[in-house]
């Protein structure tokens, strides 16, 4: 059954057209102590793109339809014309309706900075909601972020003049670099990492920095649901448990990426009938996937199994 005829029979089902799915309320959450009131799903800003910038002009207006409040991009996402997307789809009217994020990759402050305004200029806006650091991979990315002129001083004056409101980090390649942001900077306000049904069972997020990033009370954004396709290309499981096991857990809102209107009605329509697992669902599911493929033959973005601990591997990130 394809997307189309599933969200079609799920409509049906639950006797939901797509004008109630409009108006049905979209469940939101708290941004951790960035205070952001967040939809429980935020449009992914790489995937929305792929497909040119018209079909993401009407995907974002759609989004934005059906009680979207959350957008996603980055500076490097289709080398600005994800950002360039939002400029064309968003009036100041718009804007003001929804929260802007997008994200920069340069480790020092001046290329961080020089990304920052090149956003604000092709998004045509002045400020963004949520300005994150980029898909950290490794340790020595951590050390030039924090060093002498790294990018972390270009996130502390941007947030004190004003040009962004919140500022986070993000990435998908190794636990124990997120715990290292975490541990060595007190200003973050969020943190976006993977949270799926096969993260458990290598390198993972949800069972080490997780249960952290709440303890200091960052939002989270979770993404990689579908470990970029590789849970459902594996038939490891279906779209529909993987988006409740990531809901079923403690984050604020998922980073779905969407390439079409279809699977974008699909995803709210997930997103606004969500019934969370239970604990003894949560383990059978879990007991089920870790007796197939795991580690990098599905989550590809994490460091190499036949890299050892103390390796410490740079990966061109996959986007969200």
């Amino acid at each position: 059954m394809d997307r189309r005829h599933f969200l079609q029979a799920t409509s049906a089902v639950l006797g939901v057209s797509m004008k109630a799915l409009a108006d049905a309320p979209m469940p939101t959450s708290t941004l951790g102590k960035s205070g952001l009131e967040v939809s429980r799903i935020t449009l992914g800003g790489y995937h929305m793109r792929v497909k040119g910038e018209a079909e993401g002009v009407k995907i974002i207006h759609r989004a934005i339809d059906l009680g979207v409040v959350m957008f996603d991009s980055a500076a490097k996402y289709h080398d600005g014309a994800s950002d360039e997307t939002y400029g064309k789809a968003l009036d100041p009217a718009l804007r003001k309706k929804i929260l802007l994020m997008s994200k920069a990759q340069f480790r020092d402050a001046a290329g961080a900075m020089g990304q920052l305004e090149t956003t604000l200029k092709r998004m045509k806006t002045d400020y963004l909601d949520l300005w994150c650091c980029h898909e950290v991979a490794t340790h020595e990315e951590v050390d030039k972020i924090f060093g002498p002129k790294g990018s972390l001083e270009a996130f502390v004056k941007a947030k004190k003049e004003g040009k962004v409101r919140h500022i986070g980090f993000t990435g998908h390649h190794d636990p124990t670099v997120h715990q290292r942001l975490l541990d060595g900077f007190d200003g973050w306000e969020t943190v976006q990492h993977p949270v799926n049904l096969v993260d458990p069972h290598y390198l993972s997020f949800i069972g080490s920095v997780l249960p952290n990033i709440r303890k200091k009370g960052l939002g989270l954004l979770a993404m990689k649901s579908n470990a970029i396709g590789g849970i459902t290309q594996n038939k490891v499981a279906s779209i529909n448990e993987c988006l409740r096991f990531t809901w079923s857990h403690d984050v604020d809102t998922l980073v779905s990426g969407m390439e079409t209107i279809d699977q974008l009605e699909q995803n709210v329509l997930a997103c606004k009938t969500f019934q969370k697992m239970s604990p003894k669902e949560i383990s059978a599911l879990l007991t089920r996937t870790k007796g197939g493929p795991t580690g990098t033959k599905v989550e590809r973005y994490k460091k190499p199994e036949k890299a050892g601990r103390n390796v410490r591997v740079h990966q061109d990130g996959d986007p969200v």
